[in-house]
């Protein structure tokens, strides 16, 4: 029955003319701030979005304001959080529906938070999720090209996220804050929405984005140290010590730091918010440390997998990688083949969520970009069966190795063919193979 309803529904969303799906995204997002009372307009309501480190900006800004002594709220594609109590996003979905993200907002007024946290998608903006709540600041993370078969381009899914730094200024708050990366390219166009308060982060000699300094408020990292548990770097004589690993880690934090710093939480309490994060959940997870380090991420794009690689290669890397099916931007399969070539010393291809694509099929293509890398294919494995490929990952390992597994992070289910999900923890199964393998 299920598998049935699930291609009634693709069918309807295939025949429906655009403007008729997008009266009833915005009449839903209506009704679900009616039903439940317009909550946001009795919270702080930050959104951050960007194409990668969204959902640790959201973990850093939540620390920070709990150090600070504030009740907080926050949504990811990680958990949910109300208060003391934490649940685990089972959704598949990073931006809950309408009516459930403002059940969630009225869920937090009821447990008088002062703060609610948010990431927010392209695709929660192309349902117009976000519409009828009201943000106080817009965080800008990063962006590269993702979701551009769904957006119809670079430029419409850039547009997308500018919808949230748009929202700002038709909202009824006052006292509005954008938070925008100065090292990103794009830099610019989330710099010109209009916002009362404007802040910018960014590391010295990195790309920067030349502006007036009297428009806004510039962080700046000049002194940074990658090391093999964390990173350490400084900001206006004050040191931060990190657990996170990688450089990417590092703007995570300032865009955190850049939002304390705009409600007014000193330095310091940002710096003991931040070092309290031993670990975000699925992001550069370190699962196993000895004999082999064994860690899993959510990268799922080509900038997002380098940064990975780039941070761990002092090792020899052992990649699981696979590609996520459903017709999801299929031009970056070979990209991502091509990258895991130039890093890792062995690749094993496997499912990911495949969807109703042929899994062989996307296997094939990130295949391609690999071989065009001329990389040796005695050290590439195809393994569709994604716990076979961890086990064979975990076989190989050896003293002093990396397991870098990518692509699902915390997910708790695989996504394949006819709408059916298998219940799935990358992190979990990895335990399990390493006690099994192990002597």
């Amino acid at each position: 029955m299920k598998k049935y309803v699930f291609m009634i529904k693709d069918l309807i969303k295939k025949i429906t003319p655009s403007f008729l799906i997008n009266c009833y995204y915005l009449t839903w997002a209506f009704l679900g701030a009616v039903f439940y009372r317009f909550p946001s307009k009795k919270l702080i309501i930050v959104g951050v979005t960007g194409t990668n480190g969204k959902s640790t900006v959201v973990e850093m800004i939540d620390a920070i304001l709990k150090e600070a002594g504030f009740k907080t709220a926050s949504s990811s594609s990680i958990c949910f959080k109300i208060g003391s109590k934490e649940w685990p996003n089972n959704l598949k979905m990073t931006m809950p529906g309408r009516l459930k993200i403002q059940k969630f907002l009225r869920q937090a007024v009821n447990a008088e938070c002062e703060y609610a946290v948010l990431e927010v998608t392209s695709e929660g903006i192309k349902q117009f999720r976000h519409r009828f709540i009201d943000f106080d600041a817009a965080v800008f993370t990063n962006i590269t090209p993702e979701h551009i078969e769904r957006h119809g381009g670079f430029e419409a899914y850039k547009t997308a996220k500018g919808e949230l730094f748009r929202s700002l200024k038709n909202g009824i708050k006052k006292n509005t804050i954008s938070i925008v990366n100065l090292d990103d390219p794009n830099a610019d166009y989330f710099l010109q929405f209009i916002a009362e308060g404007k802040f910018g982060y960014k590391i010295k000699d990195e790309l920067f984005t030349q502006l007036p300094s009297k428009e806004i408020n510039i962080v700046e990292v000049k002194n940074y140290q990658l090391m093999p548990n964390g990173s350490r770097f400084t900001i206006d004589g004050k040191e931060f010590n990190l657990n996170l690993l990688g450089k990417f880690n590092i703007y995570n934090s300032l865009a955190a730091i850049c939002f304390g710093l705009s409600q007014g939480i000193n330095i310091e309490t940002c710096k003991k918010g931040l070092e309290k994060i031993k670990e975000v959940p699925g992001r550069m997870e370190v699962v196993i440390e000895k004999p082999f380090t064994a860690i899993v991420d959510y990268a799922h794009t080509p900038a997002a997998l380098e940064n990975v690689y780039k941070t761990l290669k002092t090792s020899r890397l052992i990649c699981v990688l696979g590609a996520a099916g459903g017709g999801r931007d299929k031009w970056k399969r070979p990209e991502l083949g091509q990258i895991a070539a130039n890093y890792c010393q062995k690749i094993i291809l496997t499912d990911e969520d495949p969807y109703d694509e042929n899994p062989e099929q996307i296997l094939s293509e990130i295949k391609k970009g690999i071989l065009t890398a001329n990389f040796q294919e005695s050290n590439l494995y195809e393994i569709l069966d994604r716990k076979e490929a961890i086990k064979k990952a975990v076989q190989i390992a050896g003293a002093g190795d990396t397991v870098v597994i990518t692509g699902k992070g915390s997910e708790p289910w695989m996504c394949i063919a006819k709408g059916e999900k298998i219940p799935w923890d990358d992190r979990k199964i990895v335990r399990e193979l390493s006690l099994e393998v192990l002597p």
